[in-house]
């Protein structure tokens, strides 16, 4: 009789352990198909990060350096009080003025106390900025 018992137990549990596999098969199988949507979507979303950052930063290049004229550049001439002037045209400060031109703040002391001279493209620059109000100028730096 233990015999019979332990086989009807020992049944049971296999016809059981069958229909939970038989429920669970198609469960796992959308489980994996989930899993494989979630890993594209989230290659989708790096991808196009990258493409919105790489946007983000050619419109700060645009936007953030005013492009002058090489004409008005190579009749350009450089004065560390006009560098002075411009700023607090501006109402700028030296570190915000040197954001707008595109160097560091200490480059534009120096250029306003004479130690310096800008190079070529960086007269170009200062010249480019020249023609901008305060406006413009307030609009650029928050772009930036």
């Amino acid at each position: 009789m233990p015999n019979l018992a332990a086989t009807l137990k020992e049944e049971i549990r296999r016809l059981a352990k069958k229909e939970i596999k038989a429920q669970t098969d198609s469960t796992k199988q959308a489980v994996a198909q989930y899993r494989r949507d979630i890993a594209k979507l989230k290659r989708s979303l790096q991808a196009q990060q990258k493409e919105i950052n790489a946007l983000k930063s050619q419109q700060r290049k645009r936007t953030a350096r005013p492009q002058a004229d090489e004409e008005a550049v190579e009749s350009a001439r450089f004065s560390s009080k006009s560098v002075r002037s411009q700023r607090r045209r501006l109402g700028l400060s030296a570190a915000d003025y040197a954001k707008l031109v595109g160097v560091s703040p200490l480059t534009i002391y120096n250029w306003e106390k004479g130690k310096n001279r800008p190079k070529a493209a960086q007269l170009a620059a200062l010249v480019a900025v020249r023609g901008i109000g305060k406006r413009e100028a307030l609009q650029r730096l928050e772009a930036l």
